[in-house]
């Protein structure tokens, strides 16, 4: 077995690194969305009865905003 000075000195001697897995990031955006959805359900009845302030409407909406532009992402590079 190589010695951790040795692996520094001479990477090119270690066992090629597995493969990254696959994730579906269209189903990843997609979850992330419907939890911001849910989320600016819960801020706006809370801002609407004057509980909330308006800052996380606008984060909640925010977060669907990019996860839409991370949809349009997932869909270009699947």
């Amino acid at each position: 077995m190589p010695t951790i000075r040795s692996l520094l000195a001479h990477p090119e001697e270690r066992r090629p690194s597995p493969p990254a897995p696959r994730a579906d990031l269209f189903r990843v955006f997609g979850a992330g969305m419907v939890l911001f959805a849910a989320g600016l359900v819960v801020t706006l009845i809370l801002h609407l009865t004057g509980r909330g302030g308006l800052e996380p409407v606008w984060i909640c909406g925010t977060g669907i905003a990019l996860g839409g532009l991370g949809l349009l992402w997932a869909r270009r590079h699947r």
